[in-house]
C-alpha cells in the first residue's frame, strides 16, 4: 500500500504559518522551521500581552482618578472606598472619563458620596 502523507493539509498548515510570519527579518519570514519558531514565540508574547494592557489601562484609570480626586480634596483610595460603601457601580474607566473630559460631572459624583 503506498504511503499516504497528506500533502493539501501540510501545505495549508505551513501556508497559514508562513503567512502569520510575514514581516518578519531574515529567514524567520520564509524558512518553514524558523518561521515556525518565530510564530509560536510571538503567539506567546501576543497572549502575555494583551494581559499586560489590561493592567496598564487599570494603572493609567487609577491615576486619572487619582489626580482628579486630589483637585476636589480627597484621595483615590477615600473615594473607591466611599463609592463602595454608597453603592454607586462607576466602574475606573468611567470614573477615569469622567475625571478627564468631564470635570463637573465628576466633581458631582464625588460630593454626593464624601458630603454622606
Amino acid at each position: 500500500m503506498p504511503r499516504s502523507v497528506n500533502s493539501v493539509a501540510s501545505r495549508k498548515r505551513r501556508k497559514k504559518v508562513l503567512k502569520m510570519a510575514k514581516g518578519f527579518f531574515g529567514r524567520r519570514k520564509n524558512v518553514w522551521t524558523v518561521a515556525k519558531n518565530a510564530v509560536d514565540k510571538a503567539m506567546g508574547y501576543a497572549y502575555v500581552g494583551r494581559k499586560l494592557k489590561k493592567r496598564a489601562y487599570r494603572s493609567l484609570w487609577i491615576a486619572r482618578i487619582n489626580a482628579g480626586a486630589r483637585q476636589l480634596g480627597t484621595t483615590y483610595s477615600r473615594l473607591i472606598h466611599q463609592l463602595a460603601k454608597n453603592n454607586v457601580d462607576l466602574n475606573r474607566k468611567v470614573l477615569a472619563d469622567l475625571a478627564l473630559n468631564h470635570p463637573d460631572a465628576f466633581k458631582k459624583v464625588v460630593d454626593s458620596v464624601m458630603k454622606k
